[in-house]
């Protein structure tokens, strides 16, 4: 018997439409385009094959963080909406990977 690895796509998951609103993601971001920040398309373009993105993206979400695009870092949830739950955090960022 001979097994093959195939490839799968990431699945585009659900919008978190209300963590989005809460959060102001797309007071920077959008979905497709580059704004005031990277959109969310380049964002997952760069992290998705990286083993621990989801985990530094989270904490960048939760924490606020440097650029790493340009000159506009991630605000700290105080001044987006904010506290962010570990969990609240990690599905945006399973989202915007899924992009």
């Amino acid at each position: 018997m001979i097994l093959v690895a195939v490839a799968t796509p990431a699945i585009a998951q659900t919008e978190p439409t209300e963590l989005i609103n809460r959060q102001h993601c797309m007071f920077c971001h959008t979905v497709d385009a580059p704004f005031l920040a990277p959109s969310f398309h380049q964002i997952a373009e760069r992290y998705r094959k990286e083993p621990h993105a989801a985990d530094v993206l989270a904490r960048k979400l939760r924490l606020g963080g440097r650029a790493h695009w340009g000159d506009t870092p991630m605000p700290p949830p105080s001044e987006r909406g904010g506290p962010l739950s570990a969990r609240d955090a990690h599905t945006l960022v399973d989202w915007v990977l899924s992009q």
